[in-house]
This record gives structure tokens, C-alpha cells and sequence, in this order.
């Protein structure tokens, strides 16, 4: 008898869980309503991006409205809103320029600038420019000088540094003059590949090229780049479907992946426009993936360059004396784990001679103050368990610095940035944005105002004209308008706080929940994951809590859950350490924690059906969590996951796994994890994805065949990186899939997104 209740509790424990839910193609359909591209489309007055007019007194935005794109006026010193035009009147121009009709509030413009006297309007429609006088209702044609191809001005536009056959030349009018001469297409001057290209291994034209030219803003010097490639090693792709024929293409580009012990390199030479001298300067070549660009002090004497060591343990900021051509070590940093080039920041003082720096030395990323002589620091300008998130402003002036910093006060979620300023001794120091919200801000020219947009996951956006010496709301710009999403049946996230693996440190994310949420019902969980060490995956804001992939899910009759683990951004330096040399942790411990606190909370939550999908690091994340807790998570959808750290490009890996490549990336590869499949996972990757190749996710499946393991596999052809996220074939397998393997439901046959 025994024996007999043993097997039935086992029998029951093992068999797929029942669904409370029912799915057919209405839910499907109410899903693809919530989809980012529809759904943000109903946020209306959702932002303001002001276009700051030099030398002028107003600036202007435009902004999503029920009629369609609006455009806004604003008098910076008391706020004051007007149109910027009249857009009726364009409207009817432009439909007599072109012939056909244009409505008012979807107009076909785009590069606006406005005069600084807000009379003169220029833009481009269907590849031709025109100037709209707003005074008189005229409307002309004109042509804006072609820029030349790999062509840099001078600040005053007189001259030219044009790089041709890999060679730098200056041209003054109509006369130009050689610079350099050695330069090859292996190892020349001013360009290199775009990050970005891909080219057909049968063309002998290169890759598209991208300009690295520096002018001193007085004109007088270039610092330019000079590229090794010599020794530059492909990644290739297969595009089974070519523009044209029938024959398969196999394209290459250049990438370094991690450990790779020969990668392109760049040095840097100086040259004396007026002198027409070249100098080699005194800075190692260096990976290019290490190469970052340089800061001109305002009078063009001086250029300051933040270059980091390869492993990203050590970091030195160069200073070129322009006049000499002579470079020195100013500044140097190093740590145990890694100096972050994503946190870190150099600003020049140019009246005081010397340098702000963002750096987690003690723990917190604060600002620090360095000599630009000794190179010694001055003094620590802030201080504290916060976390300075960037500099937004300096006023030499006034000896103040505005800056961003989440968690400096009690009780607020401290992933919140809010404004404040502190004068550069570290006294002074002044909150003046107090929402607690999460606040992106946009500062005039000259710093005395700034626009304020903040919101959080539940409250849309709210945008303000504020005054920089105190914060004083001078007006209100834009509230977000958010009455068509709610009549959607649309339910605000919910943020929560829970105590992650230790018991001690406080973990934070985003709840979200269906429509027609029944507390009565059992709903399975699904975690949206990215769990890259740069960033955190749950949102801060109104927008990304709407623009996401969870929302529609939910439709599906599936609860969503956004956490950030122990490893993620914008903590302290300890915190995010954890991810150091252990990526494949994924915060999993915090993560897994989090969701059982929360089922404890809400009975709703079925342990037992948890499902989690993620893109790029967040593929690599959801493989690896039912690789590595496969108690846990039973189904996950990744999308081009990076599936072994050494199969993308080398700068993301080398700075969060170190270097060299050791014995912790084949620990923390998906592949030698393959064996420990139990759950249900697909594989989605784009053919043509130049970011993580797609050898990464087809590896991880030969790996999978030799376990002898069941899985998914989707390869969608023509999509890159970027393309196969947003590919809608691909989001509706997404959501078959957990329908299936969640619910144990046969999802809708061919559903189409349209």
C-alpha cells in the first residue's frame, strides 16, 4: 500500500500541471495590441527632446499628440509655449511642391533647424532641402553642400582633412596637400571598418569605413588615427538569401573575440596644420576595440586621452601638449576586478588646469578632482554609499557640478537618478530635482536651464523647463497622455523590493500582471531576463515599463517578472563585482530567491511553471538558467544568445570575464553545460547577426545533439543582430512556445502578427 501512494504522489508530482487559462486567437490577438510598436503609438505627449538654438532665447520639440507630430515653441526664460509654424500652411505648400496631399500633423520632414531669430526653417523631404520662412509662408528649394566622403572641417570650416587611398590630405579651397603617403588599406590613416559592416568575401571593395579625425578647436592640429589590420582575423556569415540568384553569399567582417592573442591595433599620430608636419606620438598601439577618442582643452593646447589596458584592470589618462607633440602619463588607476569604461568619465577644467574623474575607487562610483600638472588628487568631491551616474553639467564659473546619483536618499528606490550640484571642493552640495522618479535631464549650452523628463513603471512621464542654480520648476512642458492605454484594460507594473541570496541585501524588480487578472487563478511565471553587467533589465520608467516584451505576454495569461540580481549596474562596486569572472551566475541565486519570496506573497504565482526567455546576453541567460538551476526554470526561449563568452566581440567579455580567456570561460560556456538539459528551450538566431555570430547558438546545439537532448531550434534568414528581436515571426514563436510548455495548451495554428 505503501508503495502504491509513493508512485502516485511521484506520478503526480512528474505529470505537467493543468491550466487554469484558456487561449485562443482573441488573446493572441489582444497581445499583439500590447506590442511596443503599437502600443507606444497611443502614448501620447510622452517626451521632450529640446532642440537648444544657439544664441537664441527659446527652444523647440516635438512631441506625439492625438492629432499626430506637434511642434513646440518654448521661451527658455519664463516657458512659454507657441508653435514653432504654422503647419497647416506648410502642409499646404508641400502639398503643392509635391504634389500630392500632405496632412498637417504628418509631415514628411526631417533634419530641422530653426534661426536663432525663429523666422527660418530648414529641413529635407524626399531627399531635398528647403527653407520655410515662417514670417512670410514661403517656401524654397536649396542645396546644402554635399558633404565629401571621409571628409572632417576645421571648427571654422575652412579647411579639410580628407583621408583618400588611406592617406590624409588637408585642402583649402580648391588647393590640397599629401600629409601622409605610407598608408595601406591594411594599415592606413583616419578610418577603419565600421563595427557595423559586413562585406561579400568575392568583392575586392573593403568594408565600409568609418572617419577617425580630431580637430583642436582652434584648427591648428588633427590627431588621427593610423589602423593595423595587417593582422586583422573574420568572422564570416552565410546569407542563404542573396539579393539576387540563386547561390548562397558568405560574407565576412573584421572581429576580435575574446582571448584572441592577435587583434587590429591603433596608433596615433598629431598633425600641424600650419606647419604641414606629421608626428608619430608616444602612445602604444593598442587593441581597437581599446581605442576611445580625445578631449581638447578650450584654447587647443592640450588633448587628454582615457586609455585603458587590455583586461580592463588598469586604466591611464594621456595628456598631448600640442605645440611639442610631446604625450605623458598624467594619471593612472588600476583595480583588483576592472576600472568600468561604461561608468567612468574625464571632464577638462580648463580655467582651474584640472580634471574631474568618475571612478569607484572607494567602493561608489564618485567624482574626484586631479591636478592636471601633478596628476595627484585634489580631493574626493563626493562621498558616500550613493552611486554618481554621470556628470551632466560643469560651471567653472560658478566652481559647481551638476550631476546625476541614485541612492543617496532613504527610501527610494536607488536606481532612481536625481540632479544635484555640489561645488568642485565637495561642499555645497544641492538636491534640486525631488520626484522620486527616475529623471533624464537636457542642459542649455551654457547651463542655466535644463529640461527635465521623469516618470516612473506606474506614473507617465512628466516634462519640465527648469532653472539649473536651484531646480525651480519654471514650466510645465508635456504630461503623458496614457487615457487610450488604460482604456486598453492595460495594468501598471508593479515594482517590489525582496531580500536576495543572503538574506541581507535588498534586490529590486518589476511585476507585471494580465488584464484580467483573477487572484483566484494559478499563473505561471515567466522572467524577462538580460543580465549584462552594463545595465539592468528592469524598467525605471514609464516608457520601457510600456516598450517591452513582457507586457504582451502577460495577454497570454502568464505573470512576468523583471529582476536584477547581484552582478547587474548602478550598485555598488562590491555588488557588481559579484558578475566579475562569473557571468554564468546570471544573479540566478537573487533572481530565483526573489520569485519564490513573491509566491509565498501571492498564491497566484505557480512555482511549479517557470519559464524565462532573454536577447543577446539575456539568450545567453535564459540557456543558462535551465542549464544550471534546471529545478527551477522548466522552459526558456533565447534569442541570439552569446552562448560561449569568446563568441562575440572582445571588449564585453575581456572587461566582465577578464584576460587572458581562462579556464572560467569554458566553465561558464552554455556548451559544456548542454548535458544538463531538462526543460523545454528554444534556440532563436538571425543568419546575418555581425554581434554574436550565429555559430554561437549552432554550437550550442551540436552540443545539444550529443547529449542526446530535445530542444528547438529557429534560424531566421536576413536578420541581424538588432532585426531578429524585432522579428515578428519570431515574437509569435516566443509566445507558442510558452504556451505550449506553461500551459500545455496548443497555441493558435499560424497565427500572424501584422
Amino acid at each position: 500500500m505503501k508503495k502504491l501512494i509513493i508512485l502516485f504522489c511521484v506520478t503526480c508530482f512528474l505529470a505537467p500541471a493543468i491550466s487554469q487559462i484558456s487561449i485562443d486567437t482573441t488573446d493572441y490577438q489582444r497581445a499583439e495590441e500590447f506590442i511596443s510598436s503599437n502600443i507606444t503609438k497611443k502614448y501620447y505627449r510622452s517626451w521632450v527632446n529640446p532642440h537648444w538654438v544657439k544664441d537664441a532665447s527659446f527652444f523647440w520639440y516635438s512631441v506625439n499628440t492625438k492629432k499626430g507630430t506637434e511642434y513646440i515653441k518654448c521661451e527658455t526664460n519664463n516657458g512659454h509655449k507657441n508653435p514653432l509654424f504654422d503647419q497647416e500652411k506648410l502642409a499646404a505648400l508641400l502639398s503643392k511642391e509635391l504634389d500630392k496631399e500632405i496632412k498637417p500633423y504628418d509631415l514628411p520632414i526631417a533634419s530641422l533647424e530653426m534661426n536663432k531669430d525663429g523666422k527660418v526653417l530648414t529641413f529635407k523631404t524626399h531627399q531635398q532641402w528647403y527653407k520655410y520662412n515662417v514670417a512670410d509662408n514661403s517656401l524654397k528649394i536649396f542645396d546644402k553642400p554635399q558633404k565629401q566622403k571621409l571628409s572632417s572641417a576645421s571648427p571654422d570650416k575652412s579647411r579639410h582633412a580628407v583621408v583618400h587611398n588611406y592617406n590624409i590630405w588637408l585642402k583649402t579651397g580648391e588647393d590640397s596637400v599629401q600629409m601622409t603617403s605610407d598608408g595601406t588599406p591594411r594599415y592606413g590613416y583616419g578610418v577603419s571598418p565600421s563595427w557595423y559592416s559586413t562585406k561579400n568575401i568575392e568583392l575586392e571593395s573593403d568594408h565600409p569605413l568609418e572617419l577617425d579625425i580630431n580637430w583642436s578647436p582652434d584648427g591648428k592640429y588633427i590627431i588621427a588615427g593610423k589602423y593595423d589590420r595587417r593582422q586583422a582575423r573574420n568572422l564570416y556569415l552565410y546569407k542563404v538569401l542573396p539579393d539576387e540568384g540563386h547561390r548562397a553569399e558568405v560574407r565576412e567582417y573584421e572581429r576580435p573575440i575574446a582571448g584572441d592573442s592577435i587583434v587590429p591595433t591603433v596608433e596615433y599620430v598629431l598633425i600641424d596644420v600650419e606647419q604641414k608636419t606629421v608626428k608619430q606620438l608616444d602612445i602604444p598601439a593598442k587593441a581597437t576595440f581599446l581605442a576611445y577618442g580625445f578631449d581638447w582643452t578650450n584654447d587647443g593646447s592640450k588633448a587628454y586621452q582615457v586609455s585603458y589596458v587590455r583586461g580592463y584592470k588598469s586604466v591611464e589618462i594621456f595628456e598631448l601638449t600640442a605645440q611639442t607633440g610631446k604625450v605623458r602619463t598624467v594619471f593612472t588607476e588600476s583595480a583588483n576586478t576592472y576600472v568600468d569604461p561604461n561608468t567612468s568619465d574625464l571632464r577638462i577644467l580648463n580655467k582651474e588646469k584640472q580634471l574631474l574623474w568618475l571612478s569607484e575607487r572607494d567602493g561608489w562610483q564618485h567624482i574626484y578632482r586631479i591636478d592636471q600638472v601633478s596628476g595627484k588628487v585634489i580631493n574626493q568631491v563626493t562621498k558616500g554609499d550613493f552611486v554618481v551616474r554621470g556628470i551632466q553639467h560643469v560651471d567653472e564659473k560658478g566652481k559647481r557640478i551638476y550631476f546625476t546619483a541614485g541612492g543617496k536618499e532613504d527610501g527610494l528606490d536607488p536606481y532612481y537618478p536625481l540632479l544635484y550640484s555640489v561645488r568642485f571642493d565637495g561642499s555645497g552640495l544641492k538636491q534640486l530635482t525631488s520626484e522620486p522618479a527616475s529623471h533624464t535631464l537636457f542642459f542649455n549650452e551654457n547651463g542655466r536651464f535644463f529640461v527635465d523628463n521623469y516618470s516612473t513603471v506606474q506614473e507617465p512621464n512628466v516634462a519640465l523647463l527648469r532653472r539649473s542654480k536651484d531646480g525651480r520648476i519654471i514650466a510645465k512642458l508635456e504630461t503623458g497622455d496614457i487615457s487610450e492605454i488604460l482604456a486598453m484594460g492595460w495594468q501598471k507594473p508593479e515594482p517590489f523590493k525582496v531580500k536576495g541570496r543572503d538574506g541581507q541585501t535588498d534586490i529590486y524588480g518589476v511585476l507585471f500582471k494580465p488584464y484580467n487578472f483573477n487572484p483566484d487563478k494559478k499563473y505561471p511565471v515567466i522572467e524577462g531576463t538580460y543580465s549584462g553587467p552594463q545595465t539592468i533589465r528592469a524598467p525605471k520608467t514609464f516608457y520601457r515599463g510600456l516598450s517591452n516584451d513582457d507586457t504582451p505576454l502577460t495577454q497570454l495569461g502568464f505573470v512576468l517578472v523583471n529582476i536584477d540580481g547581484m552582478g547587474s549596474a548602478f550598485r555598488s562596486k562590491a555588488f557588481h563585482d559579484v558578475s566579475y569572472r562569473n557571468l554564468g551566475d546570471i544573479g540566478g541565486p537573487d533572481k530565483i530567491t526573489a520569485i519564490k519570496t513573491l509566491a509565498e506573497k501571492y498564491p497566484w504565482i505557480d512555482m511549479n511553471r517557470v519559464g524565462i526567455f532573454g536577447h543577446s546576453a539575456g539568450g545567453y541567460d535564459a540557456a543558462r538558467a535551465l542549464l544550471a538551476y534546471p529545478e527551477f526554470y522548466k522552459v526558456g526561449v533565447a534569442t541570439a544568445g552569446n552562448h560561449d563568452h569568446r563568441s562575440a566581440k572582445a571588449w564585453w567579455p575581456e572587461l566582465y570575464m577578464g584576460y587572458p580567456a581562462g579556464s572560467n570561460y569554458d566553465e561558464q560556456s552554455n556548451y559544456t553545460h548542454a548535458k544538463n538539459l531538462q526543460g523545454h528551450l528554444m534556440l532563436v538566431h538571425g543568419d546575418q547577426d555581425q554581434n554574436v555570430n550565429p555559430t554561437a547558438s549552432m554550437r550550442l546545439a551540436a552540443e545539444l545533439i550529443k547529449a542526446n537532448k530535445d530542444f528547438e531550434l529557429l534560424l531566421i534568414p536576413n536578420k541581424d543582430h538588432g532585426q531578429v528581436y524585432y522579428d515578428k515571426y519570431m515574437i509569435r514563436k516566443r509566445w507558442d512556445f510558452f504556451v505550449k510548455h506553461l500551459h500545455g495548451i496548443d497555441p493558435p495554428k499560424n497565427y500572424k502578427i501584422k
